[in-house]
């Protein structure tokens, strides 16, 4: 969906995955393996348009997924957001903090 978050989605995928542990088979393996079953409708189907198994690596998977979900222009966005932050006069320094670690997440 266009108002979720693909970092947010790529480190649950990776919390979860990290709950597998099979003796010999990589970590990479495991996410791989299991990242299908944490997509739904077109990303589901984005996915499995890469025919036989072109995707080969987590990397692979992480860099096309971001690049497809997560733009250079959002990224564009979230640099000058960052580069133009300020806190507000009435504002906390520890609700800036919030502010400023939410920008960075969204990066």
């Amino acid at each position: 969906m266009p108002n979720e978050d693909p970092y947010a989605h790529l480190a649950t995928i990776i919390k979860i995955c990290n709950t597998v542990k099979i003796a010999g088979v990589p970590e990479d393996a495991v996410r791989l393996s299991l990242f299908s079953f944490s997509l739904a409708g077109e990303a589901k189907r984005w996915l499995h348009s890469f025919k036989g198994n072109n995707l080969k690596t987590w990397e692979e998977v992480v860099e096309k997924f971001l690049k497809k979900y997560f733009p250079e222009s959002k990224t564009a966005e979230g640099k000058a957001s960052i580069s133009k932050f300020h806190q507000f006069p009435d504002e906390s320094l520890s609700e800036a903090l919030e502010r400023f670690r939410s920008l960075l997440w969204k990066m």
